[in-house]
């Protein structure tokens, strides 16, 4: 089997965690929720969780992303684009073995290949994902993701600047070159008439992870500053910086890892143009093959 082939089959082993994530969830969960409860419950070591790949994405989630996908096909999940995975009743009374995991994966294959035999000029996408970490949920993602990786370090910090004033901040500042202890800048989000507090923030524009000890540092450096930190980064946050984040009896720190930057800027419509795009529903079509 080659290298190719055996990245695209890794992910199957995803499919049956993933149901039982979801059944322990109450039956519908966010995807990074999904995730942390499958790596949670099978014990899936740091250094798997932290690896990622080219495009910058967790190769974990991406993998678990994919499951999905293919379960989504098969019926035993929803399909809805509004961020929520949920379980069908088909997916609830699910417990499916790696065998049976496997001849699902192998089932829409097929599907697909067939799909793609008669160059009939209709765009079936391939779904089948890619060592470069194509994204199971839209691949307007991984483009987004390397762009924002691409800018300059002070580009980056004004494009999330005015990230935050299109999120609702006001009196968004950016430090510049100070470097104040991290800090890379700050601003203000009114809840109410009565109520405003300042926010501090710190951007990291790189692919790779960030840690317990940075998180640390950066609450560190706003304590009795702000009450309230954000860190927004084009990479991804190890599960202890996750942790340290809301530990308890110190001030909360905001994580914003690549993904959830780029959903911050799909809804803003922030650098990107909205389109319908119309792609074959192949599960659709299945009884007719």
């Amino acid at each position: 089997m080659s290298r190719r082939k055996k990245s695209q089959a890794e992910f199957v082993r995803w499919f049956g965690p993933l149901l039982d994530a979801l059944r322990e969830l109450g039956g519908s969960g966010r995807p990074r929720e999904v995730s942390d409860k499958i790596a949670e419950s099978l014990k899936v070591p740091e250094e798997e969780r932290e690896e990622v790949l080219r495009s910058g994405q967790s190769k974990f989630h991406n993998q678990v992303a994919w499951a999905r996908q293919y379960l989504v096909w098969e019926g035993c999940l929803d399909s809805s684009k509004h961020g929520i995975w949920a379980l069908t009743p088909k997916g609830e009374a699910a417990q499916l073995t790696m065998e049976q995991s496997r001849a699902i994966f192998l089932k829409w294959v097929d599907i697909h290949r067939k799909a793609r035999k008669p160059q009939s000029g209709a765009n079936i996408k391939n779904e089948l994902p890619e060592e470069d970490g194509s994204s199971a949920d839209t691949g307007e993602k991984t483009d987004l993701l390397e762009v924002l990786q691409s800018l300059t370090p002070q580009g980056f910090e004004k494009v999330c600047q005015r990230l935050l004033r299109e999120s609702g901040f006001e009196n968004v500042v950016v430090t510049g070159q100070s470097h104040d202890g991290g800090i890379d800048g700050y601003g203000t989000l009114e809840l109410n008439p009565f109520v405003s507090f300042k926010v501090l923030f710190q951007c990291k524009r790189y692919k790779g992870t960030v840690s317990r000890a940075q998180v640390g540092d950066f609450r560190n450096a706003m304590i009795g500053r702000a009450e309230k930190g954000i860190i927004m980064t084009t990479g991804t946050f190890s599960s202890d910086a996750t942790k340290e984040a809301s530990r308890d009896g110190a001030p909360q720190v905001e994580l914003v890892d690549g993904e959830k930057l780029v959903e911050m800027f799909q809804r803003a419509e922030l650098g990107v143009k909205p389109k319908v795009i119309y792609e074959v529903d192949l599960p659709f079509f299945e009884p007719y093959m």
